[in-house]
């Protein structure tokens, strides 16, 4: 029997009108300590989200998720932030903001593949 390992997941929203407090899903970024992974996966759905905001920039938004995958990924491109351990990289993109981008409460799980984990959750919540 394979091992399972704990995670925590976070929903990615877009809330174009920040004041409205109206979100529409777009990603997922999970964490896994114990088999080294952190990653995010999204989907932007244009439509979705002009149906709350019809004046909304979606360039802007990729490179707000772009930025956020940088960091995930401890690349160079993702800034100071992206050069702190996963741990701190991933409670630093799911803290409490108020702005375009934001997450839900992180929320925990068990799996055994956190790559497989990811995509199921992204199904289920986003897509």
């Amino acid at each position: 029997m394979q091992e399972k390992y704990l995670f925590e997941y976070a929903v990615i929203r877009i809330v174009p009108k920040v004041e409205r407090e109206e979100f529409c899903n777009v990603g997922i970024i999970l964490y896994c300590k114990e088999q080294r992974f952190l990653q995010t996966m999204y989907t932007v759905n244009d439509d979705r989200i002009k149906a709350l905001d019809e004046k909304a920039d979606i360039p802007e938004i990729n490179a707000y998720l772009q930025a956020f995958e940088n960091i995930c990924k401890g690349v160079k491109e993702g800034g100071p932030i992206a050069q702190l351990e996963m741990a701190s990289r991933f409670r630093w993109l799911t803290a409490q903001r108020s702005t375009i981008l934001q997450t839900s409460k992180v929320h925990p799980g068990f799996c055994q593949n956190p790559q497989q984990a990811l995509v199921r959750l992204h199904e289920q919540l986003v897509l």
